[in-house]
């Protein structure tokens, strides 16, 4: 059996189902592997983690993801240094204000781009921004429960500075640790109460961003996404995956992905696992199964 880097839980570009983003290490091609309702087994080769390469962007804007050439290990984040310093992506965010750009990269960001706000099973709610070609994908892989599209601006320089904007203004964090979104999961979530509170802060982000007459760049919209599988995750009792993901063998059947968590079921008990701490782990795909501790759901 093939030993495979995992690269993290991948979303459509348009409503569709995860997988799981793997990289061969003999041959250095990159594997799929679907997820919902799909039974997962792997054993975690060593402790160690490796780089999980980069992105690179061709003359005409488009992303392609590049493989680190050395396989090296890394110690802190998630690529090596010679991948990082090669990494175009790491100023996207940065592009609006530094003013930093390669042709590439220039091409991805001036095309026009949605602001949204998001909301997670934690009730913490995010601003951010997704490419034209990324507008359903980029909410289902951050992990939000649901969201609105606030505005959409003609290329992604404007939109950025609108999503500072927000965070300035309203106080609205631009990020959301990966561990938080999944630990949230474990609880029931509370779809009208999070529905509410997100329409709640868009109407204000969208009173705020009322543009000028005469600035055609962008402009405010009111759409609403929802995760799929909402109804399921509003009900039923989950806790938290007990194993360290990181070490060992493991074995689970996936009915949900939500971001890079998925709720996954060992027998008659749904748990909440943590893709994320996989990331950059080689592992080994086979016939492996959990041993789980004797755990107790603290939900009744």
């Amino acid at each position: 059996m093939n030993t495979s880097l995992v690269l993290g839980v991948a979303w459509p570009s348009t409503e569709g189902d995860p997988r799981l983003r793997v990289l061969d290490v003999s041959t250095q091609q990159v594997e799929n592997i679907d997820l919902r309702g799909a039974r997962i087994g792997f054993e975690v080769l060593g402790t160690g983690r490796w780089c999980t390469g980069r992105v690179a962007f061709g003359a005409d804007g488009r992303s392609e993801y590049v493989a680190c050439p050395k396989q090296s290990p890394v110690e802190a984040g998630s690529r090596c240094a010679e991948c990082e310093t090669k990494d175009d992506f790491r100023f996207v965010h940065t592009i609006h204000r530094s003013g930093f750009v390669s042709g590439g990269l220039e091409k991805h960001v001036m095309q026009p781009h949605w602001l949204y706000i998001a909301t997670f099973a934690n009730g913490v709610h995010k601003v951010g921004t997704a490419a034209n070609t990324r507008k359903w994908g980029r909410l289902a892989e951050q992990g939000a429960i649901c969201a609105h599209y606030v505005a959409w601006a003609s290329d992604g320089k404007v939109i950025r500075v609108l999503e500072d904007r927000v965070t300035d203004e309203l106080q609205v964090r631009q990020a959301v640790r990966s561990s938080a979104k999944a630990a949230a999961l474990a609880l029931p979530v509370d779809s009208a109460r999070l529905e509410d509170s997100t329409a709640s802060l868009a109407q204000r982000v969208r009173d705020m961003l009322v543009p000028e007459p005469e600035d055609s760049t962008f402009h405010t919209v009111n759409e609403t996404w929802r995760v799929a599988g909402l109804r399921e995750l509003s009900v039923g009792n989950r806790i938290e995956y007990p194993n360290e993901l990181t070490s060992g063998a493991h074995g689970f059947t996936v009915d949900a992905c939500v971001g890079q968590a998925a709720v996954a079921r060992i027998g008659d008990v749904s748990y909440v696992v943590d893709f994320t701490r996989l990331k950059g782990r080689r592992v080994r795909f086979g016939e492996y199964s959990s041993t789980l501790p004797a755990v107790q759901s603290a939900l009744f």
